[in-house]
């Protein structure tokens, strides 16, 4: 397998793809194709009919957008816990991985993730109020219908904290609120050990996409 990734720094859907991949223990290739660079386009197309990343190479199998990559996981590796084995909190696992796969527009275009920045909030506000609410919503809901077996949305680590984990950062280095529960699942994230390797990999890399640099 070789998994086609972006800046570790920047690239929030890479990071998805990623900690699935950890997750599945598959045995991979990283290939780091360069953000916001002349080469990425001719970089990309050869691994992404999309020309985009994260893409999923499998022998002539190639998968290129993060949530069809976590479903292709879950049916390679039907016994690694991608998705919660529980029929109904796996339905709401789908549910709300969907929901931030196709919504959530201004934390993403305000609160761009940036690991290596400074946690502060940001100088110029900006209102996504909307969508922060509805974050803190989902992971207090989820722990607690879901979340006694572990410190993650349904217990063990699953698809769904995949995709919450770089909302975990935008909440972290621009300090949106966060109490109580939603606080508690905000570390034991960045505590997960996957999830420490990627952020000290990202610290190190010494590229900057301006767009993503917001002060």
């Amino acid at each position: 397998m070789r998994l086609a990734i972006g800046n570790k720094n920047y690239s929030s859907w890479s990071l998805r793809a990623w900690l699935a991949v950890k997750l599945a223990g598959a045995e991979f290739e990283e290939v780091l194709i360069l953000l916001d660079t002349p080469e990425f386009k001719a970089e990309v197309t050869r691994f992404s009919p999309a020309g985009r990343v994260p893409t999923l190479v499998d022998g002539d199998v190639a998968v290129w957008d993060s949530l069809a990559i976590i479903e292709y996981l879950a049916e390679k590796y039907p016994g690694r816990g991608i998705w919660p084995q529980d029929r109904a909190a796996r339905a709401h696992a789908r549910a709300i991985v969907a929901e931030m796969h196709s919504g959530f527009p201004d934390l993403r275009s305000g609160y761009p993730m940036n690991l290596r920045r400074e946690p502060a909030a940001r100088a110029k506000p900006f209102d996504a109020a909307k969508d922060v609410a509805r974050v803190r919503e989902i992971w207090r809901d989820c722990r607690t219908k879901y979340g006694g077996a572990g410190a993650y949305l349904f217990g063990e680590f699953s698809a769904a904290d995949c995709f919450y984990a770089p909302v975990v950062t935008r909440f972290l280095t621009y300090r949106l609120p966060l109490s109580g529960s939603e606080k508690a699942y905000a570390e034991a994230v960045m505590d997960y050990p996957f999830m420490r390797q990627w952020c000290e990999e990202a610290l190190k890399e010494p590229w900057v996409v301006v767009a993503d640099e917001v002060e």
